[in-house]
């Protein structure tokens, strides 16, 4: 009987149109015409969780959800409005099974670092480094194992002497690797752990070094921006954000010493510091395209771009990194 219901005519109308519906409006969404720049490109793979701009290459360098690097060119004559095309760099064989997460470019020693984690059984973690012209591997160096606590590395930084240092997304921790990718130490905090068990699901997320010797870390679900002083034995320090908290904060961008862009939900927030990041004030806001979802951002040109995880067509899939406007 539930069976022959679940059949009728009435059941299959209402099931198309529950499909039909929210296709209609993300068809009618990527359909409208976008209020600032846009640069489309063509995957292989649905999701890519980071794009940096590589400035001495007129690249964007991006990380496959599925595992892997890959670069955008752009032309150097005229930024083209036709879509782009994504093409593999590197995949490796040991990590398959794994997804590329964040990425940051070492300028000075003509090195990216790329995040990998198991999103979904939380036991593997690491960091690669290769190099940006020959895109040989210079190090791969394992956070977390099967017998390590559940775990997601997520994104990462490099400070001045080439130490990185990756975000754990699962425990709220910070893995330090230093130049040569030897794992030298642990950032840990009660501070990094909120009260509620709710937000302690997704936890320690973007991540950016600060010339001034301090690392800006953003907690996505408890909206908390973390200043670490590295020339203070790593304390650890809540920012205290006018306009915030930055919940559902993602990846983060330098802009200067006193402004830095969240990516996430909404797309965009512009946060400013006048103290040295002691206390900041969230300035601006820019809302992207509602159907995607904002999770890096990089600069070009001195413009603000924000990539966007997901990719929408068959079989190929259109990605979006949008330029925005504060």
């Amino acid at each position: 009987m539930a069976i022959s219901c679940l059949c009728s005519p009435k059941s299959l109308t209402i099931l198309v149109l529950l499909i039909a519906i929210p296709i209609g409006i993300i068809i009618s969404l990527e359909r409208t015409q976008p209020q600032t720049h846009v640069y489309h490109y063509h995957s292989n793979g649905w999701f890519r969780e980071c794009a940096k701009w590589d400035s001495d290459n007129h690249r964007f360098i991006t990380s496959f959800f599925e595992g892997g690097v890959g670069q955008i060119t752009v032309s150097k004559e005229k930024d083209s409005l036709s879509v782009l095309k994504e093409v593999k760099l590197v995949e490796e064989t040991e990590l398959i099974g794994n997804a590329s997460l964040g990425l940051t470019i070492d300028r000075s020693r003509n090195r990216v670092l790329v995040v990998n984690a198991e999103v979904l059984r939380n036991r593997y973690g690491s960091l690669v480094a290769y190099d940006l012209t020959s895109w040989k591997r210079l190090f791969l160096t394992q956070l977390s194992s099967p017998s390590d606590e559940k775990s997601l590395a997520d994104d990462v930084a490099v400070d001045a002497e080439g130490n990185a240092y990756v975000t754990d997304a699962k425990a709220s921790k910070i893995w330090k690797v230093d130049v040569n990718g030897n794992l030298v130490s642990i950032i840990r905090s009660p501070l990094f752990t909120p009260k509620e068990w709710h937000k302690t699901l997704v936890g320690l997320n973007g991540i950016v070094y600060h010339p001034d010797g301090y690392l800006i870390v953003i907690h996505t679900l408890s909206g908390n921006l973390f200043k670490i002083d590295l020339t203070k034995g790593e304390e650890v320090r809540i920012i205290n954000v006018v306009g915030g908290p930055l919940y559902f904060g993602d990846g983060l961008e330098l802009l200067s010493r006193d402004k830095i862009v969240v990516a996430g939900n909404p797309s965009g927030r512009l946060v400013e510091s006048l103290d040295g990041w002691n206390t900041a004030s969230v300035v601006a806001t820019f809302y992207g395209p509602r159907h995607r979802l904002a999770t890096a951002a990089t600069v070009k040109d001195g413009k603000v771009y924000l990539n966007h995880l997901l990719g929408i067509g068959y079989p190929k899939k259109k990605h979006a990194i949008v330029e925005a406007v504060f």
